[in-house]
């Protein structure tokens, strides 16, 4: 799945959601493909593949965005989602360039950094992680684009609330002593909190010196309201919006379960066996992408990114 910050949900339900397949791994594809129509000194990511992984419900808004691109859905949320692409993506090309062997993308929905990032056809191994029925759909997606498969990505089908993940991983040929990164992009807040803390207690116990992880997150108390939202008044976030989007997407099975106590991300992974933990809000994201003709659009304040490295 690529799935996403529960803003995320905000994106509009359009069409029936692909048989087996994630409805939040094609909100984000839709969010990366609009925001790779504008120009290359504007756009905050760029994905070229997204556009491939659009169903034609999807495909129909796209056109009509193209033709008036400024004209964003929900812009707070779609800025915030193409910020965390980007930071990610960021973050990722860092590892590349420092010797990464393994990355895993857990969670991989309709991700593409394992055909656009440079240098890890030809550098690192890379393991995409997800439930079966989204698994198919993305393999069939990129045979269309590709031809064929490639050689250095493996899928691996798991259903995370009820298979070992580790287990599955180990069996397709993932090493545990090589430095790997572990992208968790739109996953741990749709887990039950016992399967966030098996992932990352498979992560501590079989990852070579200099692994990492990079996720985002939401705090506990948007899990714990009735209404789930944040009760934070941001001008971006429109908190009706955002609830009646969780209940859509609980509707199709994703629901939120999981979240990290309000200021405790750093004993939250210090205590399981991660160090350097570093929180990005959107404040941050803010001021490190949207400059000059980006600088008035907005950011959702409900989108936390973190990551850390393994002890």
């Amino acid at each position: 799945m690529e799935k996403a910050n529960n803003t995320e949900n905000k994106m509009v339900e359009i069409g029936e959601k692909k048989k087996g397949s994630s409805l939040t791994a094609e909100n984000v594809a839709f969010v990366r493909a609009l925001e790779s129509l504008k120009p290359e000194g504007e756009r905050i990511c760029y994905d070229p593949y997204a556009v491939r992984f659009l169903s034609p419900q999807y495909a129909m808004f796209m056109e009509m965005a193209a033709h008036n691109p400024s004209k964003t859905p929900f812009p707070g949320v779609h800025n915030s989602l193409a910020a965390r692409v980007r930071y990610f993506d960021d973050f990722l090309k860092g590892f590349v360039d420092d010797g990464l062997e393994q990355l895993v993308i857990l969670g991989a929905g309709y991700d593409t950094r394992a055909y656009r990032i440079e240098g890890l056809r030809d550098k690192v191994r890379v393991f995409e992680v997800d439930q079966p029925g989204t698994q198919n759909v993305k393999m069939e997606k990129i045979k269309d684009i590709f031809g064929s498969l490639p050689d250095h990505v493996t899928y691996v089908s798991v259903d995370f609330e009820t298979e070992n993940y580790g287990q599955r991983l180990i069996e397709h040929g993932y090493e545990k002593f090589q430095k790997t990164v572990f992208i968790m992009e739109g996953l741990i807040y749709y887990l039950e909190p016992k399967a966030v803390d098996d992932m990352l207690s498979f992560i501590v116990k079989n990852s070579g010196t200099g692994s990492a992880i990079i996720f985002d997150y939401v705090y506990k108390s948007s899990i714990d309201r009735t209404d789930g939202i944040c009760g934070i008044k941001c001008k971006a976030c429109d908190q009706n919006e955002i609830k009646n989007g969780i209940k859509d997407m609980a509707q199709h099975g994703e629901t939120q379960k999981f979240g990290i106590m309000d200021g405790m991300l750093e004993s939250f992974l210090i205590q399981r066996g991660f160090s350097h933990v570093c929180s990005v809000n959107s404040k941050d994201y803010k001021k490190a992408y949207f400059h000059g003709v980006n600088e008035s659009r907005p950011v959702c304040c409900r989108s936390y990114f973190a990551h850390a490295v393994v002890k």
